[in-house]
């Protein structure tokens, strides 16, 4: 609220280019208010402004900034300036900025680190994209088991400053094999005397580099951690994991969730930062498929030209059925996908899935039916029109209600994301089938 009511005196004070008093009065400011009114300054001001900020408080906001605004940074600033700055970032942010740059610029910056840090960069590039390697930091603490509570508390003291988290210490041997990880808290209020080894109990979790993130994000959520150690195939400690790091995670893969849901192409950048005739490109794939979808629908009706010439009235309800059919789908395929995004559900229990959506889409089916139905009856006042649209609204309930639960399931069984499964593309294949059955039940009951 503060940071709200100071903002038409930073902009007075921006416009005075009184650039000393913002210094002192930022240097009290999060690092993501700083980042964020960056966003919102010309860029030449912002430039100015970043520069000013302590060396570790620029690099605190860069890492808060979107990639676009890094971007714009590092074309600006001096080779000197942009070392400095990428040298203060945490490893896995550098390794996180460095993927997003193209190849030329990445090496260039690579360049300018010292031997040790180039070294570090280039081992945490070296793992798969999207995999856990990419997410983790080498900045830890680790203790041995045969070390006293004192000794422990000293090396934290001294090694602690640069370390990601000092919250979960971790135990190896001298081959720096996990053995364990332990709460700074348990630490400080053990016997100084007493072994590290006394207070281990071997329960502990771990995830290999090679592991993708979203395994990561599931596993903080479901233990409640704030890290996670990461391993080798011989459970060697090569770093952590920290809840920071899977928010970032967290929010792409919503992001990835959310185009995919719409019929749209994932973005891998923010829609800002996207031009025109990208998002163009993502979007015309998906809207063309739909488009030939159309054609199909247009078929099926055509096919059945004789049967709406002779019964005209058939031709009122289409809308409505369709709308149902891809509504009812929509509803069981948004359920599904997110029952088994969040581990209430798994492929193998498909059965009981199957039992319970079938119920439900019978209920659905014989409520929508008998509404429908009877709307037919009083409106055109034909008895077999009211039966033959209040079936229709039955099978085609049941019918949509299977395939919206049934997809998520067989996508997933191939290893494939169910969330491509967009509302649009499981309304249209509806439509095609549920008209198929409008006119299939008007067959045979006109």
């Amino acid at each position: 609220m503060l940071k709200e009511l100071l903002k038409p005196e930073i902009q007075e004070l921006v416009a005075q280019k009184n650039w000393q008093q913002l210094k002192e009065i930022l240097i009290e400011w999060p690092e993501a208010d700083i980042a964020a009114l960056l966003k919102t300054l010309e860029e030449k001001d912002a430039i100015i402004l970043f520069m000013l900020l302590s060396k570790q408080l620029k690099a605190d906001v860069f890492s808060e900034l979107d990639f676009t605004k890094q971007r714009t940074f590092l074309r600006q600033l001096s080779s000197e300036d942009v070392r400095e700055i990428i040298l203060e970032l945490p490893p896995d942010d550098r390794t996180g900025l460095f993927e997003e740059l193209p190849g030329k610029i990445t090496k260039k910056l690579i360049n300018l680190l010292p031997a040790e840090e180039r070294k570090q960069t280039l081992q945490l590039l070296g793992y798969p994209e999207k995999s856990v390697g990419r997410l983790m930091t080498p900045d830890f603490v680790a203790i041995r088991p045969a070390w006293s509570v004192a000794q422990s508390l000293e090396h934290i003291r001294k090694f602690g400053h640069d370390a990601e988290t000092v919250n979960r210490i971790y135990i190896v041997d001298e081959n720096w094999h996990l053995l364990d990880d332990i709460s700074l808290r348990k630490l400080i209020l053990a016997n100084l005397n007493q072994k590290i080894s006394s207070l281990m109990d071997r329960n502990f979790i771990s995830i290999s580099a090679f592991e993708d993130q979203e395994i990561v994000v599931k596993m903080i959520k479901k233990y409640n951690l704030y890290a996670v150690p990461v391993v080798d195939s011989e459970n060697i400690l090569l770093g952590i994991v920290t809840v920071d790091d899977v928010l970032d995670v967290f929010e792409e893969e919503v992001t990835e969730d959310v185009h995919k849901g719409g019929g749209v192409l994932p973005l891998e950048m923010s829609y800002n930062a996207a031009s025109p005739f990208i998002l163009y490109r993502k979007r015309i794939v998906w809207l063309f498929l739909l488009l030939v979808s159309g054609f199909l629908s247009s078929a099926v009706i055509t096919s059945f030209e004789g049967m709406l010439a002779k019964v005209v009235a058939l031709a009122c309800f289409i809308p409505v059925l369709i709308d149902t059919g891809g509504n009812v789908g929509n509803q069981a395929s948004v359920l599904i996908v997110r029952a088994l995004a969040v581990g209430e559900v798994t492929v193998g229990k498909w059965f009981n899935i199957i039992k319970k959506e079938l119920f439900v889409g019978i209920s659905l089916g014989l409520t929508l039916g008998f509404v429908m139905g009877l709307w037919g009856y009083l409106w055109k006042g034909v008895f077999k029109i009211g039966m033959v649209v209040g079936i229709s609204i039955i099978l085609i309930s049941i019918w949509a209600n299977f395939v919206g639960s049934m997809l998520p399931l067989i996508l997933t069984k191939f290893k494939q994301d169910p969330a491509i499964i967009s509302a649009s593309v499981l309304t249209t294949f509806v439509d095609i089938t549920g008209l198929l059955i409008y006119f299939t039940t008007a067959t045979l009951i006109l």
